[in-house]
């Protein structure tokens, strides 16, 4: 049953993704052209900003360097069209229209305002994209909006995912952190190249959210990434996750990867060859993709990652940058109406089963049945409010409690409880604030034009102002935002930005602490 509603939950993170998706903008006819190490490319150029898109910045992970540590790109001849998205990383279909089996997929783009250049040089942000180390691609977010009112440079990237980005075999160096070296050799590229985009290569932030913000997680707590940024933004994505907690993201033990990698090497029919590794990598795409585990963590006890980031976080083990973070309101609201969607109600009757699904131990239901009870119509709300608090708010408290012992933490909620759904149809109750919901505000989904009211355009004016200020100056504030002090939980919400009333939330995540 833990096994099925967790498959509910990453179906529902497919369709949340799959409201993003939508046609690429046309490129203009106005080119600009810019020289990289690797050759020339040519981006486009819009009103007030260009974008390059589709750069590489290591080589084609595709045959003997498939499952293997990324290595550099090789020059090209001529000028390189960067004006349209290259292929996203293979995954399933869902935020990507039809998925995607391409491998030569490690590229980046990138998105810089008007008037940026190697003599006025912006600060530059950095993101990687969430969507459970299976799925999502760095040109679903378009950043202009970010570039051109926060006046920085954004780099969006794409990563080896699933089984092709976080394979673990012991004939494999690297092996269960592919994904995260990919991560490290864009970010390698930008203290290089960016200047040339008008990037301050001494000044670069790493954000993301979901998986991608337990990416930047993972890059704190890494020895490899170290000297690679500067300052951090981590979006739902708290460092301190576990995989008991299903639907946020965590890593797993490298016996644990390799044991997982077994299991999908017997799978495609691997695992009694004289050479596993050679096999697999002869293995197409498209069956690897059917064969692999929706559930992709990465591996610690290897060299990126030699500890769990939970447990560097914990020890005080991690890179002493500056970090913006939070979570949204409701985050578990979106998986909660997807798994009662899917045929599974719940009631004062069928809630302890529901509970006991998710959390087997002896007297753990109980115990969560009690903190959380439900009445007769409120069983969506508190069961969001449970993989809300167990998986991400609570978690990103303790996070932000560990961090701020050393270094300076501003940290948020994104309440809009109107914001725009991420899903056609009706829900079986309001969703509020679900998880990813703060994203519209950041970015355009899709290449589509948010849809917020005036009120709303407000507010995702705001968060950009705090988002940019915090990667130039390493502090959100400024005399023309509301202030945001380090010391409480900024509440984000049209026309009420202010601390937010933290007193239940203390109590649920006091009862959470016990349970870790």
């Amino acid at each position: 049953m833990h096994r099925v509603l967790t498959a509910l939950g990453c179906v529902l993170t497919a369709v949340l993704a799959t409201a993003w998706s939508g046609p690429p903008p046309t490129p203009p006819a106005t080119a600009t052209t810019v020289r990289v190490h690797d050759g020339l490319v040519r981006g486009a150029a819009h009103d007030g900003y260009r974008t390059f898109e589709g750069i590489p910045y290591a080589a084609p992970p595709v045959g003997s360097l498939r499952w293997a540590l990324p290595r550099p790109a090789a020059p090209w001849p001529g000028v390189r069209d960067a004006t349209r998205p290259a292929s996203a990383c293979p995954q399933q279909a869902g935020e990507v229209p039809g998925g995607s089996t391409d491998e030569d997929c490690l590229h980046l783009d990138v998105t810089t305002p008007d008037g940026a250049g190697p003599a006025r040089r912006r600060p530059v942000i950095v993101w990687l994209h969430g969507g459970g180390f299976t799925t999502g691609s760095g040109s679903s977010y378009d950043a202009h909006r970010m570039a051109t009112r926060g006046d920085v440079v954004v780099v969006t990237v794409d990563y080896r995912l699933g089984a092709l980005g976080f394979l673990a075999h012991s004939a494999l160096p690297g092996s269960g952190t592919f994904g995260l070296a990919d991560q490290q050799a864009a970010l390698r590229w930008v203290r290089t190249e960016i200047g040339t985009f008008g990037g301050d290569t001494h000044n670069v932030t790493l954000a993301g959210e979901s998986a991608g913000g337990y990416s930047v997680c993972a890059q704190l707590t890494s020895p490899a990434a170290a000297g690679l940024f500067d300052r951090a933004i981590i979006e739902s994505g708290p460092c301190t996750g576990n995989p008991d907690r299903p639907f946020a993201p965590s890593s797993v033990p490298l016996s644990t990867a390799r044991a997982t990698g077994a299991d999908l090497a017997a799978k495609v029919g691997c695992g009694a060859a004289r050479d596993v590794v050679a096999c697999l990598r002869r293995v197409k795409v498209p069956r690897l993709l059917a064969a692999q585990e929706p559930d992709q963590q990465p591996a610690y006890a290897t060299p990126l990652l030699p500890d769990d980031p939970a447990a560097a976080i914990t020890a005080g083990h991690f890179r002493h940058v500056p970090v913006l973070l939070g979570n949204t309101h409701d985050e578990g609201n979106g998986w909660a109406a997807g798994i009662i969607q899917a045929d599974n109600p719940v009631t004062p009757d069928t809630w302890p089963d529901v509970v006991a699904a998710f959390f087997p131990s002896p007297g753990q239901a109980e115990a969560i049945v009690r903190e959380y009870p439900v009445n007769r119509t409120d069983g969506g709300p508190v069961f969001g409010a449970v993989i809300g608090d167990a998986n991400f708010a609570c978690p990103t408290a303790r996070t932000d409690a560990l961090l701020s012992a050393q270094v300076p933490t501003w940290r948020y909620e994104f309440a809009d409880q109107h914001a725009p759904p991420l899903t056609p149809g009706t829900p079986p109750f309001p969703l509020g604030a679900p998880h990813a919901s703060e994203l519209t505000y950041l970015f355009d989904l899709g290449g589509r034009p948010r849809d917020l009211t005036e009120a709303q355009h407000r507010l995702a004016d705001t968060m950009i102002d705090y988002w940019t200020r915090f990667a130039r100056t390493a502090d959100p504030n400024s005399s023309s935002s509301p202030r945001w002090s380090r010391h409480t939980v900024l509440s984000l919400a049209p026309d009420h930005i202010a601390p937010t009333r933290t007193a239940e939330l203390r109590h649920h995540c006091a009862f959470w602490n016990t349970r870790r």
